[in-house]
């Protein structure tokens, strides 16, 4: 087959504008990052780095894969889109047979590694950076302490990539040993069996439950919480007094273990729970409001995943022995590694980009005081190396006007409805490359290319399965998680696992974004509520209001009316 074979491609319109650099650059595959980003992007995030580029990087070097050997970003019209760079195929094929030499020790030994080795450095320098005292250190302290921050950004993500690519060799492993001894299975059912049964999302989500199990037995804060309409007011009405007080520390002991993320994790505009509270009283509220029980959703998650690995086990009951324990020791492996998932998200995407936008910002509140910025969040519209010029030389460099420009930039940013992809798409990128499956390729492209479909239907990926009808919620931010009703139908661009508080109250979700393995995919299954990703234009063409159908099995979105 002819990997390089141009399927199609896109270079700009009048409508979506594309700035090319190179002819070479118009060659690759960039698809927007609507998954991490779905807003435009700003100076500070961009400039950084973010999750491609030099840890990509390392990634491709440091396992030798054949798939590639570049992740590079590019900004359009204020949106992040990324492309993987493929190797020479001559190379590839070379690389190839370290890669498959090597990963299989990665896969065996990493959860080793990852509790003996890498967990404990990580939580050293999160133990560095929540102890330094950004409050009274001087400017040019608080900038070399920002450069150490990096340095720790750019270690965790080297490990989240080692992270990442370990498990991902064992759940391929294990989807390989399945289909060599079964057959093709049911995806429904593997993805019942890809749930994690311990880890920090876990640990979170029975943290906020005890905290609503707090209130519910005690009539005095279960009146308070009923009645207020929003969150302020709890708040307000808590601090006047002593019981409602004790509680608030309770909050805060849990904002110390959970607290370090954001609504959008992948950004550092969007304030955490550690410097912004409120969005646990609401998260409170609505667990009270849907008397969510922690342990109902857990063990209802945990049977189905036995009920589907003891389908696989009778599936080769008459097996060889050795068939059998080769099952079992990928089985064991997989779901050994598969806590990594969240856990990762917890540590990298959540907890380091959360102490990197804290860092900012103090570097921001320092600025304020000495007259080189009005806000402190406006050190999010510096690029990191112009704000590097713009403390260095406060009075020559024109550090306000590059802020105001970028905002402006942004205002105009959010007029453009960002395309799902530009440049070439060739047969390599679009079918032999594995990891832009996680934004819902190649079933995004190839219903792009299909065009049409049925009046009232809106495809997507089948993500977890089942039925359900209701109204539709469209929620583009946070912001708007107090109007999500008990059994509405959440549609948005994505979630995160800071979106995971308003599971407890919907009956199905639908996205933008996103494959069968996205972060909305896999809490979808684990709430056991239907689930259509991937759909790209669910929230332009369901109005908030709308009564929709939501067929997680097959992938279709009907709006009823």
């Amino acid at each position: 087959m002819d990997t390089s074979k141009v399927l199609a491609h896109f270079y700009g319109d009048d409508d979506f504008p594309v700035e090319w650099e190179s002819e070479e650059e118009k060659k690759l595959f960039w698809f927007y990052d609507d998954n991490h980003i779905p807003f435009p992007v700003s100076p500070m995030y961009f400039s950084m780095h973010g999750w491609w580029g030099p840890t990509c990087d390392y990634l491709f070097r440091r396992f030798d894969i054949d798939s590639g050997v570049h992740w590079h970003a590019k900004r359009v019209n204020g949106y992040v889109y990324t492309a993987i760079e493929p190797r020479d195929p001559k190379d590839a094929a070379e690389a190839g047979k370290y890669y498959g030499w090597i990963m299989p020790t990665y896969a065996t030994h990493f959860m080793d590694w990852w509790e003996n080795r890498y967990l404990p450095e990580v939580l050293r320098n999160f133990e560095y950076i929540d102890n330094f005292n950004m409050e009274n250190a001087t400017l040019v302290e608080l900038m070399i302490f920002l450069e150490e921050m990096w340095d720790i950004q750019e270690r965790h993500f080297r490990l989240h990539w080692i992270l990442n690519w370990a498990q991902f060799a064992a759940a391929m492993g294990f989807g390989a040993v399945v289909k060599e001894l079964i057959g093709d299975v049911d995806p429904d059912l593997m993805g019942k069996v890809n749930v994690s049964r311990a880890d920090r999302n876990w640990d979170s989500l029975k943290a906020l439950w005890q905290l609503k199990e707090a209130v519910k037995g005690d009539p005095y804060l279960n009146d308070l919480f009923t009645s207020a309409d929003k969150a302020s007011d709890i708040v307000s009405r808590l601090e006047s007094s002593a019981n409602g007080k004790a509680f608030m520390q309770k909050v805060v002991e849990y904002t110390k273990e959970f607290g370090y993320k954001a609504v959008y994790t992948h950004e550092y505009m969007y304030p955490t729970y550690v410097e912004d509270q409120t969005p646990i009283y609401d998260q409170i509220k609505s667990y009270l409001t849907s008397d969510f029980d922690y342990n109902t959703i857990y063990d209802k998650c945990i049977k189905e995943q036995d009920e589907a690995i003891a389908f696989l086990r009778s599936k080769i009951a008459g097996k060889p022995e050795e068939d059998k324990k080769k099952f079992e020791d990928a089985l064991d492996l997989h779901l050994r590694m598969f806590p990594l998932t969240p856990d990762h998200h917890f540590y990298f995407d959540q907890g380091t980009y959360a102490r990197m936008r804290m860092v900012l910002v103090a570097v921001g509140r320092r600025m304020v005081t000495e007259g080189l910025l009005d806000r402190d969040e406006d050190i999010m519209f510096l690029e990191y190396e112009q704000l590097r010029r713009y403390v260095g030389d406060p009075e020559g460099y024109p550090g306000r006007t590059i802020i105001a420009d970028a905002k402006a930039a942004r205002e105009k940013a959010l007029k453009f409805k960002p395309r799902d992809w530009v440049g070439t798409v060739t047969q390599w990128n679009m079918y032999e490359e594995p990891y832009h499956t996680l934004w819902g390729y190649p079933e995004k492209f190839e219903r792009e290319q299909a065009g049409g479909g049925v009046k009232g239907e809106i495809q997507g990926l089948a993500a977890s399965p089942g039925t359900v009808e209701g109204i539709a919620r469209v929620v583009k931010s946070p912001d708007e998680f107090d109007l999500v009703k008990q059994g509405d139908i959440i549609v948005c661009i994505m979630t995160n696992p800071a979106w995971v508080v308003v599971f407890s109250k919907i009956t199905g979700i639908v996205t933008d974004s996103g494959g069968v393995l996205s972060h909305s995919a896999v809490v979808a299954r684990e709430f056991m509520i239907p689930a259509v990703v991937g759909t790209g234009s669910a929230t332009n063409d369901i109005k908030d209001g709308d009564r929709i159908r939501v067929d997680g099995d097959n992938g279709v979105v009907t709006i009823l009316g």
